[in-house]
């Protein structure tokens, strides 16, 4: 027998629809109809909108769990833990260590990513270690180092391949022979924690590099005599910026100047969540450096943020709340920009015909009511 899910609206891939049935048979993706099928399962979400499973790619730990524990089974509970936001797909992220424990957390990610029991790990997300230390952020400076692609591949090797993406800042040695080798490979560049010149990040875009790590923070900001890398995320062409919107790295005004300026179709709503994600205040780690989290931050001893402790179905809401996305607007940015931006929206980011059934149901006050991973309900608020 058929499954249907009934919905009055609809967030697919070809735009969004009204009252109407989608089927879900098997897991996976059919068309949409709005005639009520006949002698079909129907699963009714009556009142509710039905939207693609959210995708984070740039997120370090959760539920008290840090990718740079190196534990196979707390990548499970992050997995798992996941599904309570919305997020049916996302990027393991590493912070900036040893050459050698980077390779064992890569391989580890690699061995477990298939027995992973919620959302799906769909690539490893490498932030760092080529940064500069002007804008560390919680980054430890003692392993900064130039891009090396030995090493780079290397930790591509113990992974499986499943490094998706790698940022560092374009102002180190070597950058653009780095970008345009793993370009060439299949591997995203991201930009971030950086000090460089308009000119620098623009050389590093022309080798390849496509995306810019957490917008506005950890970088060079904008001057009208010298732009920095605020300016290039704003004004350089086919270029992605990962936004933090969670009300305190970002003012809303500033997240709107640059999804007016990039387009919302160039921003991807993002979490940079750390371990304290989904616990209570307190004392937390994130990689080697503690951490307090109060009052919806964490921050570093130095009062710095470090990481954050957003939920993604909390920034598509806030987006909204504040009145620069539309409910489209925002769903896109966390789900179907994030996929592309990184290569992976064949696997994940939209509801299209033949895809994994990962979606979500929502209120018409954006509040996530459900998620569901190949078309079975897997949470529930």
């Amino acid at each position: 027998m058929k499954t249907f899910i009934y919905a009055d609206k609809f967030f697919l891939n070809s735009g969004v629809k009204g009252a109407g049935y989608l089927d879900v048979t098997a897991g996976i993706f059919g068309t949409y109809t709005k005639e009520k099928p006949e002698g079909a399962e129907i699963i009714d979400q009556s009142g509710k909108w039905i939207a693609p499973g959210l995708v984070d790619t740039h997120i370090h730990g959760y539920k008290n769990h840090d990718v740079m524990d190196n534990d196979a089974e707390g990548i499970k509970v992050m997995s798992e833990g996941l599904l309570s936001c919305g997020v049916t797909s996302f990027l393991p992220t590493t912070l900036t260590s040893s050459k050698e424990h980077l390779k064992d957390v890569a391989e580890t990610i690699g061995k477990v990513y298939q027995e992973v029991d919620g959302a799906k790990i769909q690539g490893i997300y490498f932030e760092g270690p080529f940064f500069t230390e002007e804008h560390k952020g919680a980054q430890n400076p003692s392993y900064f180092g130039d891009p090396d692609l030995d090493t780079f591949h290397e930790w591509q090797e113990a992974s499986g391949g499943l490094i998706k993406k790698i940022a560092l800042a374009p102002e180190r040695k070597g950058v653009r022979e780095f970008v345009k080798t793993v370009t060439d490979e299949g591997v995203v560049v991201s930009l971030g924690h950086s000090n460089a010149t308009i000119e620098e990040a623009q050389e590093a875009v022309e080798a390849g590099a496509s995306v810019f790590v957490h917008a506005y923070n950890g970088m060079r900001g904008f001057n009208h005599r010298e732009p920095g890398m605020v300016g290039a995320l704003l004004t350089l062409q086919h270029v992605f910026s990962e936004l933090i919107c969670d009300g305190h790295h970002v003012h809303p005004q500033a997240a709107e100047v640059l999804m007016e300026k990039a387009g919302h179709d160039h921003v991807a709503l993002i979490t940079d969540c750390m371990m304290a994600g989904g616990m209570p205040e307190g004392n937390y780690n994130l990689g080697e450096f503690p951490v307090v989290v109060k009052e919806g931050t964490a921050r570093l001893e130095s009062g710095n943020l470090a990481g954050s402790i957003l939920k993604l179905k909390e920034a598509i809401k806030n987006v909204v709340e504040w009145e620069i996305a539309t409910p489209e607007q925002a769903i896109m940015m966390a789900s179907y920009v994030p996929a592309v931006s990184c290569n992976i929206d064949d696997k994940c980011g939209m509801i299209a015909e033949g895809r994994a059934a990962d979606f979500i149901v929502l209120d018409s006050n954006m509040d996530l009511v459900a998620t569901y991973l190949d078309g079975v309900e897997r949470y529930h608020a």
